[in-house]
Formats: structure tokens, sequence, C-alpha cells
């Protein structure tokens, strides 16, 4: 192990020890955000620690086994001791490196989901409407809570674009990978001769900025439109104003929301929007900036770029990036997407790694 990251895990164990004293004092719970937050450092630095103290016990057992090799009634024992150490060794140095790795600030974050139809017409926006639901799918299988702040239904069904708000701890980190080309193969169920027609639509992942506070969205800056929803809702949705409109003057950014009655919740929706997606743009100037020449294979969210293709008659999926096809697109469709966002994520975690040793 390098000096250098001996000596951080050490100074993680003295502040883990830290934290434990100033949790168990009398005066942890007069100060209750100072509390949770201590809390919260408490069970990241849990793992760290208590894979370094197993890191070091392997490498005691390893000094202790050496000195036995001495003793010829011991020298086999004590070489099966040593080597075994040594595979323990090898392999929690490399989940160390992983417990280090930095984390996306916004991994568990709530998000705001985008889904909207590119080519393909009708098709393309049925397909934005098989999207929502294995995204709802899956958000039901973690217990996250789905919410849609905006839709703009196609008239064979579907949706032209549609915003939903997920909210659920770590929906960040889980489907932060999704942001890019969706395309779907298939036979649509308008189609007479029963050709395969390619479509697609784009998904956007953007996590939700906390209350505002990290955008600063100055008045001066904003124009607020309200009008008439349209769409379903009775009498009412005809006879007031609610639907709000919030477009940001330096950016051009639009965002609107016209789901509920309420003009005042619809304001404050559009708002939560408007500021997501500034933070993410801002985000990915970031990212650019610190990453250089360096692409991220998994990370980079492009949304331009094809990510993934649905294949219905082959019920295939694949994952362009990682070069990942799974048989079971019924199941994926179905919100099991669990495999896909775990080799994602894994593949993710294997170029952070190669950078660190770089």
């Amino acid at each position: 192990m390098k000096p250098s990251i001996a000596a951080k895990l050490t100074t993680l164990s003295e502040r883990l020890e830290e934290v434990t004293h100033l949790l168990a004092s009398e005066a942890a719970t007069q100060n209750m955000d100072e509390f949770r937050k201590l809390t919260r450092e408490h069970a990241e630095l849990t793992p760290v620690v208590e894979t370094f103290a197993a890191f070091r016990q392997a490498e005691s057992d390893i000094a202790a086994a050496t000195e036995m090799l001495a003793d010829p009634e011991m020298k086999e024992f004590a070489q099966a001791e040593i080597t075994e150490s040594k595979e323990r060794i090898e392999a929690l140095e490399v989940e160390l490196q992983k417990l280090l790795l930095p984390k996306d600030p916004n991994d568990e974050r709530n998000i705001f989901l985008e889904v909207r139809a590119g080519t393909g017409g009708d098709e393309a926006a049925l397909f934005a409407g098989d999207l929502l639901r294995m995204y709802t799918r899956f958000a039901e299988r973690n217990r996250w809570q789905v919410e849609i702040v905006s839709a703009s239904e196609s008239d064979l069904g579907g949706y032209k674009e549609v915003i939903a708000r997920i909210e659920g701890f770590g929906a960040y980190s889980k489907l932060k990978f999704e942001s890019g080309g969706h395309r779907v193969q298939r036979v649509p169920a308008t189609e007479t001769q029963g050709r395969i027609h390619t479509s697609a639509c784009t998904v956007a992942v953007l996590p939700e900025a906390d209350e505002l506070a990290e955008v600063v969205l100055n008045p001066a800056d904003l124009r607020i439109d309200t009008y008439r929803a349209s769409g379903a809702g009775g009498q009412h949705i005809n006879k007031t104003d609610s639907a709000v409109r919030v477009t940001h003057l330096p950016t051009g950014i639009v965002a609107e929301c016209q789901d509920d009655r309420s003009q005042h919740k619809n304001k404050a929706r559009a708002l939560a929007v408007l500021a997501a997606r500034i933070n993410d743009i801002q985000r990915r100037e970031q990212q650019a900036k610190e990453a250089a020449e360096r692409k991220s294979l998994v990370g980079s969210g492009d949304r331009s770029e094809r990510i993934r293709t649905y294949n219905y008659p082959q019920g295939r999926i694949t994952d362009h990036r990682i070069n990942l096809t799974l048989y079971k697109l019924d199941q994926v469709m179905d919100g099991d997407l669990f495999e896909m966002t775990d080799a994602l994520s894994a593949e993710h975690q294997a170029e952070q790694l190669a950078a660190m040793g770089e």
C-alpha cells in the first residue's frame, strides 16, 4: 500500500474515533443539524475504517506467521497462513481503493427525469411512455416516490415530453447514467406490413437542487407567464390561468408546469425544474473543465449520443457504452434495471480506479 493512502486511512480512523466520541456526548442532540451531519459522517467512515482494520490484521498475521517459519513443525502451517493472508491483503487493498474513490455529491439526491420523443413520430411518443413506465416500475422496486411534474401527451398515447420527479435515497446514483439517446427497434402497432421501425427518445436525469440554494435565481432574470392549462381536468381547468411557464432570460432555459390546479404550486415546481436544469448545465461545465481531455466512458451523459438500443423482435437490450447485451427485454421494460445500472456503475468505478493509478 502506498504510504500516502496508509496515512489517509490512519487519519480517517482517528476521525471516526472523534466522531464516535462526539455522538456519545450528552450535548450531541442539542443541535439536530450537526447531529445528523455527524451521523452521516459516521456511517460513511465506518466501512472504510473497518476494512482498514482487517487489512492491518492481515499484515499482522503475516508477520506472526513469518516468525513461525523457523519452527520445522509449524513451517507448513505458517506458509499456508502467509499465502492466505497475502490473498486477503490484495482483496482488501482493492476494496479500500474503491471506498476511497471520490463520491459524487449528488448521489443521494432526488431527481427530475425528463423523457422526450425524438425521431419516429407517434411511435417515438409511445416509446417515451414505455420508458416512463420502465423508470416508474424501477422506482417502485426501490420504494421511491414518483410524481409527474409536466406532461405533453400525443394523440395516439405516450408522450411528446414528460417530466417526473423521483424522490428517494440514492435515486441519482442509480439513474445518473440513463441520460442520453434511447433507440427502439420494433413493429409499431400502426404498421400494417409488419415492418420493423426504428424510433428514438432522449432521456435526461437531473439531480434536484437543494431548495434552489445552489442556483441563485435573480427575479430580474426571470419571466413568469401564466396561462390556462390544456388537457383533462374538468371545468375548473378552463376557468383559471393556473399553468405557469418560467423563462430564465440569461440562458433562455424554460420550465413549465400545469399539472396542479394551484398556480402557486405549479410555479414552485417550475422553479424547481428550472433550478435543476441550470444546476445541471453548471455541473457539466465544471466536469468538462476537470476532465480536460479525459472523457468518461459512462459518465459523459451527452444527451445527443445513442447510449442504448431496445430490440423487441430479438428480445434484447444493448448498452453501447459498455457493450453489454441482455436478453431480458421484457423484464427490463417492467423495471428490472438492476443488472444494467449495476454494470454501468461498476464500469465507471473501474475507470476511476484506473485514473487513480495514472
